[in-house]
């Protein structure tokens, strides 16, 4: 008889974070991971896990864990260990959810509604990432890979169902509407963005959807090149783009360089020739525009946080959607509640069906070799398909029948244990 059922070994679900609610952006990078596979590493030993999966965005670290009873203790000491950080410390600034409740952050996270702008499209596409860089390095087995699937198909949805996202805004194009605050025309202004990933590409696209021209530069002049080619802006090399700080009036930074790219001697020393503004939003996480900027005359310097005050006028006019949001979350979440009760079934019903189909094989073979002088190849055909369609009529409804009841009612764990103890299997009861 063939098994029809994929074994799926339950866990225990843990999400331990620290995102812009509870941190500014200083606290946030020294909680980072600055190597995702020394990382995932460190935390699946020191904290005795079987998977996960790390989400890092300028605006969270975020570290989804499953194993067999883990442990918060260990989850922070792993937390430390990796990011050279004291455990005090993690302690202090970590928040820690499990179970259902960190399905439905991963739900609402992949939705959009978690997120610094509600609805934005980023995030999903973060997630996603994060989830395949795990499974693809074999840090997340099949048990996240059935939740991570989920999450991410319900922030398809609801942005699908919903006006959550539309006419949401990134980080990098508030970034771009503060400067047409202070700025009447930014189509008049030199821009210089400075990066090339995926935050400096929401940069330029909101420029290029404005018709403004800008200057693009990274540390390679090559990668300028690809990004202008693909994304937008006129390329020029990073040593060039560093001279033209007296002739620009906006500079975008988002990279992920270690280290300050733009310094207060190098922007003292731009501004002592000129008597107009310079505008810098320093977009990067880690920063990497040195804070005494701020205190050159006539150059305003805007980071994250401060940013973050201008999506606070988002939030309310998009009030109706979340509320549309979170029922379709409220609908999915009950759908992976039943999934995760019938897993909780399913290596028991599994090791059935493995134990019946050996008594088969035992008992289709022991007749066939009594009757082997009477039966020919057409007839010991005829007796092993009987074999299994008696098997496959007997068992198939009442282990139907388990996973049912088990995905109805989460009360129901006597029911796996007198389901047990009637097929003799005790593994994990």
């Amino acid at each position: 008889m063939t098994v029809s059922a994929t074994l799926i070994q339950p866990l225990d679900l843990i999400s331990a974070r620290i995102t812009y609610h509870n941190a500014p952006i200083h606290l946030l990078e020294r909680f980072a991971f600055k190597d995702a596979n020394d990382a995932h590493q460190k935390l699946l030993r020191t904290a005795d896990l079987k998977e996960c999966i790390i989400v890092q965005t300028c605006n969270r670290v975020e570290v989804v864990a499953a194993g067999k009873n883990p442990s918060n203790r260990r989850l922070m000491e792993g937390w430390a260990n990796a990011a050279g950080l004291a455990y005090d410390e993690v302690l202090a600034n970590i928040e820690i959810c499990s179970g259902r409740d960190a399905i439905l952050h991963l739900l609402k996270l992949a939705s959009g509604l978690d997120s610094l702008v509600i609805g934005e499209d980023q995030v999903l596409g973060q997630v996603k990432r994060a989830f395949e860089f795990s499974r693809n390095c074999g840090y997340a087995g099949t048990y996240l890979s059935v939740i991570l699937e989920r999450a991410i198909k319900v922030g398809g949805k609801v942005r699908a169902l919903t006006g959550v996202n539309k006419g949401s805004t990134s980080i990098g194009s508030i970034a771009v509407k503060l400067a047409e605050e202070y700025f009447d025309k930014i189509e008049n202004k030199h821009l210089l963005l400075i990066g090339s990933g995926e935050g400096a590409s929401l940069i330029a696209k909101s420029l290029k959807q404005r018709g403004v021209d800008f200057l693009v530069t990274s540390r390679t002049f090559e990668r300028a090149k690809s990004f202008a080619s693909s994304v937008g802006g006129d390329p020029i090399p990073y040593e060039s783009a560093v001279q033209m700080f007296n002739k620009v009036d906006l500079i975008f930074v988002s990279t992920v360089a270690p280290y300050n790219l733009i310094t207060y001697d190098r922007i003292k020393a731009a501004m002592a020739d000129r008597d107009r503004w310079l505008m810098i939003f320093d977009l990067s996480n880690p920063r990497t525009v040195e804070d005494r900027v701020a205190t050159i005359n006539k150059v305003k310097l805007f980071n994250l946080d401060q940013i973050a005050k201008i999506v606070e006028r988002n939030i309310q006019s998009r009030k109706n959607e979340i509320e549309s949001a979170e029922r379709i979350i409220e609908i999915e979440m009950k759908s992976v509640d039943a999934l995760l009760r019938r897993m909780e079934a399913e290596p028991l019903i599994v090791s059935i069906f493995k134990e019946v189909e050996k008594i088969r094989e035992r008992e289709s073979s022991k007749a066939i070799s009594l009757l082997a002088k009477k039966l020919g190849p057409e007839e010991i055909r005829v007796v092993k398909e009987l074999s299994h369609a008696l098997v496959e009529g007997v068992m198939s409804t009442p282990m139907n029948t388990l996973r049912k009841v088990m995905e109805a009612d989460s009360k129901n764990d006597d029911v796996i244990k007198i389901a047990a103890k009637l097929f003799s299997y005790h593994e994990g009861l």
